[in-house]
């Protein structure tokens, strides 16, 4: 299959998840959305296991951000075959740090408010992981391109929510279209695209977690109810943090490919660790 026929396919695939999910009535919010299973407080803080766990998003974007720009990590740190490759992962990690600050912040109190400071930087991990896949996969220069495209989409995806939301009647598609996109294209990049890196595995490990996060979330009360330890949405933020880790864990293992040396794609920069 000619490259120009996968990028048409790639390209065509988007545009019909955009015009199916906008042909479909709005999607609002349900009224009980704030009400988790998990009521609990300790030590002063309101909602309490859902509110701490956000520190696995901190652990693991502080983790990965202070690898990527590190001079010295164990003797190496990931490497890419160009240095400013680097910034959709930057975008990924700095949104999994935002996203602990986000989301504890709207745990403890949750509304609608507040809740704009945990979907904001979720865009930044989702945007950045379509932009990573487009840039090592498809083309550097169009992945780079699109980034600040893709963040701008995201967060505009969250301001229309909540303007929509102010106007009582909450809209959920947009942003739900962002988070549903990358895991939608991935799978086609993937197949279309050849590797430059290894461990491409990881990137269905990563996509697993995620399902899995999304999975506890839509069982927090069935999940708590169990025995009262735990929710499920707690073990969603466990679960999502996992998911940024092992994208991370990728990164931090994996080796370029020969086929994508310097000698094989005359036209890139020269190979460069950051």
């Amino acid at each position: 299959m000619k490259r120009k026929t996968r990028l048409m396919i790639l390209a065509g695939t988007a545009a019909a998840a955009v015009l199916i999910l906008f042909l479909f009535p709005r999607i609002p919010q349900p009224p009980e959305y704030h009400d988790f299973a998990d009521q609990r407080a300790f030590l002063g803080i309101p909602h309490f296991l859902d509110t701490v766990s956000n520190a696995a998003f901190l652990a693991v974007g502080g983790l990965a951000l202070a690898a990527l720009f590190s001079r010295s990590r164990r003797g190496n740190r990931p490497v890419f075959i160009e240095d400013r490759e680097k910034w959709p992962w930057v975008t990924i990690f700095t949104g999994a740090l935002l996203t602990g600050f986000g989301s504890a912040f709207y745990h403890w109190d949750p509304h609608n408010a507040s809740l704009v400071w945990d979907r904001l930087p979720m865009t930044l991990v989702a945007m950045g992981f379509l932009a990573a896949m487009l840039t090592e996969r498809v083309d550097v220069n169009l992945g780079l391109r699109l980034l600040p495209v893709l963040v701008v989409i995201g967060a505009a995806s969250v301001f229309w929510w909540i303007f929509t939301e102010s106007r009582d009647v909450g809209d959920l598609r947009f942003y739900g279209l962002v988070q549903f996109l990358p895991i939608l294209l991935t799978p086609l990049i993937l197949l279309f695209f050849a590797p430059r890196y290894d461990r491409t595995g990881d990137i269905f490990g990563a996509l697993g977690f995620y399902i899995l996060a999304k999975i506890f979330e839509a069982l927090d009360q069935w999940i708590f109810a169990l025995g009262q330890l735990v929710s499920g949405h707690t073990l969603k933020h466990f679960a999502a943090a996992l998911a940024i880790y092992w994208l991370f864990r990728m990164i931090d293992r994996r080796k370029i490919l020969p086929s994508a040396t310097p000698v094989a794609h005359a036209r890139r920069r020269p190979r460069q660790a950051i």
